[in-house]
């Protein structure tokens, strides 16, 4: 098969085994390209996490690209069809961890800005590349990290672009022009352990609790809104009991999660979560941990720069969309105007034999080409 530039590097960077928070590497090789074609390299490592900030460019705007080269654990390499970290082609396809999210998207972002500079070695406004290897795991010594030294020095970001795994039938059909917040919850409900034949002597914390979470369960949160579908709220872990059948716990302990839109306040949903357990009458803990707040760039001149780069390239019409997880997009968005995430078809990602078409790999880099000369060349 003959390769690509970009290909060969996706190929390049799938074969380091960079599981979160090892980068295994795949910055070293980055920055090695990017300082060839005139980058000024600057990694801000924090606590065994890799943060690159690389800049080419003095004057503004700043168009950002972001991304991570940490991938999520393999699962059992036995079940996967080949070596998750020895790339592979099959049926048209590249498999290996890290091909769809986001190994591609980065080696994209490198072949872009290659051809962009080449093609404009004296372009207006900078470019930089804002790359972590703490996305898939705690998120909290990467991106947020390089975002903060960027706001105490007062260096500004016009517009990002963040290459996670954004399509869903075909590459180019969405663009996420935000994300919903984040709100986890840790909830102890208390009672007394005693033996289930004298329930009398005891106070079961399932049974107590139980009520609570029904309504819970039934609230509706919001209606959502233009942007954002409405908010959930889902139980993820429930744990109780000593895991003999004959003692009734002492306490019960469940997680869950919120995923929220703009409309609504993180400091409104606890409000409402702890009305509801007192007036249960629970005697509880509650521990909240925020993972982050909603973020929208709404429709402007990034969000038509690389619509526009889409539909020249792959002649697809982009939907906007805020569904999904969370991204480092939250963390960006504290310091540039217009966020915007593109990249590969995500049916695969985490999965076992995660994969990319490779018919898309070379067109995904055209598309970030084409809406870096959308931003740099027009507003020259």
């Amino acid at each position: 098969m003959s390769e690509s530039e970009t290909l060969a590097l996706a190929r390049a960077l799938i074969a380091r085994p960079s599981v979160t928070p090892d980068d295994a590497g795949c910055l070293e090789l980055i920055g090695g390209r990017l300082a060839a074609i005139g980058f000024t390299l600057e990694r801000i490592d924090v606590a065994g996490v890799s943060n690159l900030w690389a800049r080419r460019g003095t004057s503004r705007p700043v168009v950002c690209l972001a991304g991570h080269t940490d991938v999520v654990p393999t699962g059992p390499r036995e079940r996967w069809t080949s070596d998750p970290f020895q790339p592979e082609f099959r049926a048209g396809r590249l498999f290996g961890r890290g091909a769809a999210d986001m190994k591609s998207s980065l080696a994209a972002f490198v072949t872009a800005v290659e051809r962009f500079v080449s093609a404009h070695p004296d372009h207006g406004g900078s470019i930089a590349l804002l790359l972590t290897s703490d996305e898939e795991g705690d998120s909290i010594h990467g991106t947020i990290e390089v975002c903060r030294a960027l706001a105490a020095r007062g260096e500004a970001i016009d517009f990002c672009i963040v290459g996670e795994p954004t399509s869903v039938s075909r590459l180019g059909d969405m663009i996420k022009n935000g994300r919903r917040g984040s709100l986890t919850g840790k909830l102890t409900v208390k009672g007394v352990q005693g033996h289930v034949a004298y329930p009398h002597l005891a106070k079961n914390p399932i049974h107590l609790m139980a009520p609570a979470l029904a309504e819970l369960v039934a609230t509706e949160w919001d209606a959502g809104d233009e942007h954002f579908p409405p908010t959930t709220w889902q139980v993820s872990n429930v744990q109780a009991g000593t895991g003999a059948g004959n003692v009734i716990p002492g306490s019960a302990e469940i997680q869950f999660n919120f995923r929220f839109a703009a409309s609504n306040a993180p400091e409104a949903l606890t409000t409402r979560v702890q009305e509801v357990l007192e007036r249960h009458g629970l005697d509880y803990d509650l521990q909240w941990t925020l993972g982050g707040k909603p973020y929208l760039t709404a429709p402007g001149s990034l969000v038509q720069a690389m619509a526009a780069a889409i539909r020249d390239t792959l002649d697809v019409e982009p939907e906007l969309s805020t569904t999904g997880g969370t991204s480092d997009g939250r963390f960006i968005a504290e310091i540039c105007p217009q966020v915007v995430e593109f990249g590969p078809v995500n049916a695969s990602i985490h999965k076992i034999d995660e994969c990319i078409e490779v018919a898309d790999i070379e067109p995904l880099s055209r598309c970030y080409q084409r809406t870096i000369e959308n931003l740099l060349l027009d507003s020259a």
